[in-house]
């Protein structure tokens, strides 16, 4: 489609209180200002594992981990990447007419856990899909090297391409207790050299691990800005069936301090004032079938409800993104 650079990219947007409606910096706003609308994602399946599922460093997987809590209902591992696009894109220009820009979402578990070759068969796929127009790509920070990176940074250069990094945690004893397999110390290399290498990188935070207390989960905004990320999606902590980590809650309880709705959005106001304000917010927290949820539940309350509460918390706060924020 070729993207045309609307805006240079270090250009910022949407920081309160610079004449702008909103007290966060938001991913979709980012989006329409540079590329002339947001991005829908399509999630694809490619059938990738991951290495502490696989064998590689372990076995079992995150302890958090159940796919069937995201993964869409289009989205089907056998299906070839075109055709599960081809659903995918039915379903979306239904739900999201206005949306004008569709990149494939290599969503579920580790999609550079492969080797390059195969890496480019199934990007490339995807990218010659007529109304594809670029990809994102979930995966881990153990799962890249500069090769893999550099094929990413050609890419860019022609479609839209963005890496999104699990670090969970900036603690390692908190990754090791929830079988990550890396180091915070990873994940930290691992943006540093994608945005060495021009891509869009982004990161994904768990808040609630057990192990951890409000004060140092809070601390963790400290790492996050030292970090070259351009976005960040937060999720509260979520127990979820059959997965290692549902077993350990219903047997001890009081491992875990979860968080109830109001705890989380004023944890998370507490977080967006010293957080960079150059980051980009693509979502505050997580949605997982109600039938697949162990833990506290929030009732049927929607991601996008969650932002209003969030907006109406910074209002009632006057507070806003990087307000606290205090560079060095």
């Amino acid at each position: 489609m070729g993207f045309g650079l609307i805006l240079p990219e270090n250009f910022l947007i949407l920081i309160y209180p610079r004449g702008n409606s909103r007290r966060f910096s938001a991913w979709a706003d980012y989006c329409r200002q540079k590329y002339g609308s947001r991005i829908q994602k399509v999630s694809v399946n490619a059938g990738f594992s991951c290495p502490n599922r696989d064998g590689t460093i372990s076995y079992g997987g995150c302890d958090f981990c159940n796919n069937e809590g995201f993964n869409p209902s289009y989205c089907l591992p056998g299906l070839p990447i075109t055709a599960q696009l081809n659903k995918g894109l039915r379903f979306l220009k239904k739900r999201y007419r206005k949306s004008s820009i569709f990149a494939a979402y290599f969503q579920a578990y580790s999609n550079t856990h492969a080797p390059l070759e195969r890496l480019k068969q199934v990007y490339s796929e995807a990218l010659k899909h007529p109304e594809i127009s670029g990809i994102v790509i979930g995966t881990r920070p153990d799962c890249v090297d500069e090769e893999k990176l550099d094929y990413l940074g050609r890419l860019s250069e022609n479609h839209f391409v963005k890496i999104e990094y699990g670090i969970e945690s900036c603690y390692n004893e908190t990754l090791y207790r929830i079988n990550r397999g890396h180091t915070f110390e990873d994940s930290a290399n691992a943006v540093k050299l994608s945005a060495q290498k021009g891509l869009l990188t982004g990161a994904h935070m768990i808040f609630g691990l057990p192990g951890e207390s409000r004060q140092q989960m809070l601390e963790q905004v400290s790492f996050i800005n030292e970090l070259p990320l351009k976005t960040i999606k937060f999720h509260q902590l979520q127990i979820v069936k059959n997965t290692p980590m549902a077993e350990e809650f219903l047997k001890n309880p009081g491992n875990f301090d979860l968080f109830s709705l109001d705890e989380y959005i004023k944890f998370i106001v507490r977080f967006l004032e010293r957080l960079r304000p150059e980051i980009s917010l693509e979502r505050f927290s997580g949605e997982v079938p109600p039938g697949l949820n162990v833990g506290k539940s929030w009732g049927m309350i929607r991601a996008d409800q969650v932002i209003s509460l969030i907006e109406q918390e910074l209002e009632l706060q006057d507070t806003w993104q990087g307000k606290k924020y205090q560079n060095g």
